[in-house]
């Protein structure tokens, strides 16, 4: 009878021990088959500019120049994206000739290092100054970008490299990046050498676009250099260049060139791999010496793009805007042009060397770059770094 009986209670144990197991089983098929989202945050800064001076406050010898310190404040915000993009509004056009600002420009190599620590991975360089030192000019820039391992877009040193088609892929999911400038300040591109670099022209945009579908990304970037200088909103030029990109089907729209900030705006994408896209018409300056009002800084743009890998569905699923202010002046260690994220001027003691004009301005940046760019636009969320940077310079808070 006992034996029988702790027979029954071995049978039972082993019943709910592998009753537990299918459970557990269950459990974790459930969790494996929830369907997986990868997520993604690309940034893009505005114009990356280099006039005289700031090439005088970065020398450090004769033919040496340290831009690393103008990003150390920005720098920690930037590591916090998968993707960052810049305009590069300047050429590199070497130490034979004379290095110049505005209006024609020719910029130290060791610029490259200083974005380079920065954290940008993307340099754009179809713009309005991109043949400033003509043809050789522009593809030694190419040149030194890419020796220091920069992407880079929108001039081209052959025909078959501005018809291929760059595909960049990042957890999975995949985009690809296409650049055009409206003017090269009247400056000719050699004939027959147009391939140099993208000029704003329709039917090329909406044949480069299909041609890059073919490639099946998951969203196209487009990037425009136009629009009217100094003015806060788009133009009808531009607005009509975005209206028929749309159409062809970009799914995100950025763009650069007044020096001053311009308004985001949504839309709904036409045949776009997601539902919804975004054109932000400019982003200002990032690095420059332009000291007057909505010239003197300019915005970190953050967007996240979300993948349904089971599904392959892509959406939009944020956007940031984190406004930003060129400091120029004396830190304490020299003169020096810094970038400071502009909602730092709540913060007591933050930067020392602030007077009370910089921080009026900080403080006027911040509220013209939110104010102008979210506009009517009110899913776009400010994100403030000041967190990430205090702790990453270890600067205790101290609210004003």
């Amino acid at each position: 009878m006992i034996k029988r009986l702790n027979k029954i209670l071995l049978l039972t144990s082993l019943i709910l021990i592998l009753h537990t197991i299918l459970l557990s089983q269950q459990k974790y098929k459930f969790i494996y088959e929830h369907d997986p989202v990868e997520k993604i945050t690309v940034s893009f800064a505005g114009d990356l500019m280099c006039h005289s001076p700031q090439f005088q406050f970065a020398r450090v010898k004769k033919d040496s120049f340290d831009f690393k310190p103008v990003y150390r404040y920005i720098k920690p915000l930037l590591d916090h994206s998968d993707f960052v993009i810049g305009n590069l509004e300047t050429v590199l056009g070497g130490n034979k000739k004379e290095y110049r600002g505005y209006p024609l420009f020719n910029t130290p190599d060791d610029y490259l290092e200083g974005l380079s620590y920065a954290g940008f991975d993307m340099l754009i360089t179809s713009n309005n100054h991109a043949m400033d030192q003509k043809k050789k000019g522009l593809l030694r820039t190419i040149k030194k970008i890419k020796e220091k391992g920069f992407y880079q877009t929108g001039t081209f040193n052959s025909l078959k490299e501005r018809d291929s088609v760059k595909i960049y892929d990042i957890k999975g999911i995949k985009f690809t990046v296409l650049a055009y400038t409206w003017s090269t300040n009247g400056i000719p591109v050699p004939d027959g050498e147009e391939y140099l670099i993208n000029i704003i022209d329709t039917a090329e945009i909406h044949k480069d676009i299909l041609k890059a579908k073919q490639y099946s990304p998951d969203f196209i970037i487009t990037y425009f250099h136009f629009g009217n200088e100094y003015k806060t909103e788009p133009s009808y030029y531009q607005k009509r260049i975005v209206k028929r990109t749309i159409s062809y089907g970009a799914d995100i729209i950025i763009a650069s060139h007044p020096h001053v900030v311009q308004p985001v705006e949504y839309f709904k994408t036409n045949n776009g791999n997601i539902d919804t896209g975004f054109v932000a018409y400019s982003l200002g300056n990032f690095y420059s010496n332009q000291r007057w009002r909505y010239s003197d800084g300019g915005p970190v743009l953050s967007f996240q793009i979300s993948k349904n890998v089971k599904k392959d569905s892509t959406y939009l699923s944020g956007i940031q805007i984190t406004p930003a202010w060129v400091f120029k002046g004396n830190t304490g260690n020299k003169n020096e042009y810094v970038i400071l994220p502009s909602d730092s001027v709540v913060y007591k003691n933050q930067y020392n060397f602030l007077t009370k004009k910089d921080r009026k301005n900080l403080l006027q940046s911040y509220n013209d770059t939110f104010g102008i760019m979210s506009g009517k636009t009110k899913q776009i969320q400010y994100y403030s770094p000041s967190a990430i940077i205090r702790k990453y310079f270890k600067i205790p808070f101290i609210i004003n």
